[in-house]
């Protein structure tokens, strides 16, 4: 059973810094893709960040050069480091990874999620 688990969320204020992880667990062949989504109170869910397994970064325009994906290949984790924090960027976080199983077979996985409230 192939588990992600999200850790760092919390309240913090305008131009402050969180850091969030996501950790994969389970029996797997390998760790493709990993990314970070959020969903604003009352919005669709967005892209954040994605990172390939050789670290080619994307992130999107909201957060560039303020937010920075990277991840460690031998403990499975992504880390999304974020830094002048605004209200804007208050959501519930989720990470996301695309496993293989096996050489052949892939699945997309996604974590519980993880709240980020910006707010003095």
């Amino acid at each position: 059973q192939v588990q992600l688990v999200e850790s760092g969320g919390g309240l913090v204020q305008p131009g402050g810094s969180l850091r969030l992880s996501c950790a994969a667990s389970g029996s797997f062949f390998s760790i493709v893709d990993m990314g970070w989504y959020r969903q604003p109170p009352g919005k669709q869910r967005e892209l954040v960040a994605t990172i390939s397994r050789g670290d080619n970064t994307n992130y999107a325009d909201s957060v560039k050069g303020r937010f920075t994906l990277s991840r460690d290949n031998g403990k499975n984790t992504a880390y999304l480091q974020m830094n002048s924090l605004k209200p804007d960027d208050t959501a519930v976080y989720y990470c996301k990874a695309r496993i293989y199983s096996n050489v052949y077979f892939s699945t997309d996985y996604w974590g519980q999620g993880t709240q980020v409230t910006v707010s003095s």
